[in-house]
């Protein structure tokens, strides 16, 4: 068994996993934290990450790298993904991470994202049937993570991925480039829905997702979606994990958080802080790949990248 400590730094949230891992099966959770810093905020329009989303996205760093250390995390692993990929000054974000965690992060390219949210989120779907008492999802599966700048696609079972594909689709992006309403008003969830629609064509003419059996949906904005369809009274991570929400739901809840107010969001018992501007354009993510590709239902896993990353550490 080998202590490990996996970092996932996206776009919108940077997350900590400190588990146990064995040489063979299913890894044991330590310790398990997510703050919001919004690391791409502003990126998209002006391909820099801002001075004060690196700071804020250290001051967590920092914090997490000291939680690691005590707990005898024997490694580390920080993986960056969508921002920070894309900025013009990225070497500022990893002098930063080198300075702060002792390291550089690993700035994976979106194929091997997805790789790792495909390890991640398949590895437990047999224990959280069984802990619904549900049937095991069939394979092969069609894993989806939609994160704040980026959306991965994978196709896999149980030997490995087959195809995948990473698309410049995400929460905080669609946010920041149509829904600027409170609400957002109809054209402009137009516009962002033309835009998930087409990235979707790109990635139907890479992965035959006309095979999956089961279509898996990974991040906050899948699992809260969720929390909102099962109608949780807080939020609740084993309740979610394995959960199967229909399509009909899924489009219910989307259009109730795309004509809600900030407001009215913010409120919801559910709800993460600092989910609260971006959740709209996350849920209309996963709405629009359902009814595209024609998916009567989402099975929602809240093991991710951050358990792959963990995972990618042993073996």
């Amino acid at each position: 068994m080998t202590r490990v400590a996996a970092i996932d730094c996206g776009t919108n949230s940077i997350r900590l996993l400190v588990a146990d891992v064995p040489p063979v099966g299913g890894h044991t959770e330590v310790l398990r934290r997510m703050e919001v810093v919004r690391l791409g905020q502003g990126v998209d329009a002006t391909g820099r990450l801002a001075p004060e989303a690196i700071e804020r996205t250290r001051v967590v760093l920092a914090g997490y790298a000291a939680q690691a250390r005590e707990l005898g995390a024997e490694r580390v692993r920080m993986v960056a993904t969508s921002a920070s990929r894309d900025a013009a000054n990225r070497a500022d974000f990893e002098e930063m991470v080198q300075t702060t965690l002792g390291q550089l992060p690993d700035v994976v390219p979106g194929l091997e994202e997805a790789g790792l949210s495909f390890l991640g989120a398949t590895g437990s779907l047999a224990a959280a049937a069984a802990a619904h008492g549900s049937a095991v999802p069939a394979a092969p599966y069609l894993v989806v993570d939609i994160g704040g700048g980026s959306t991965e696609f994978v196709l896999g079972d149980d030997d490995g991925v087959r195809a995948a594909r990473s698309v410049d689709i995400g929460c905080v992006r669609l946010t920041e480039r149509h829904l600027h309403g409170d609400p957002p008003d109809a054209d402009q969830i137009q516009r962002a829905e033309s835009d998930i629609r087409a990235a979707l064509a790109d990635v139907v003419a890479e992965v035959p997702v006309g095979e999956a059996a089961t279509l898996v949906g990974l991040a906050g904005s899948v699992t809260t979606v969720a929390a909102l369809a099962l109608g949780l009274p807080a939020y609740d991570a084993a309740a979610i994990h394995g959960s199967r929400i229909p399509v009909g739901a899924v489009r219910s809840v989307t259009a109730g958080l795309l004509t809600s107010t900030r407001a009215r969001r913010a409120a919801l018992p559910v709800m993460h802080p600092g989910r609260v501007d971006v959740i709209g354009g996350g849920s209309l993510v996963l709405r629009v790949i359902m009814d595209a590709l024609a998916l009567d239902e989402v099975v929602v896993s809240e093991h991710d990248i951050l358990d792959g990353i963990a995972l990618s550490l042993v073996g």
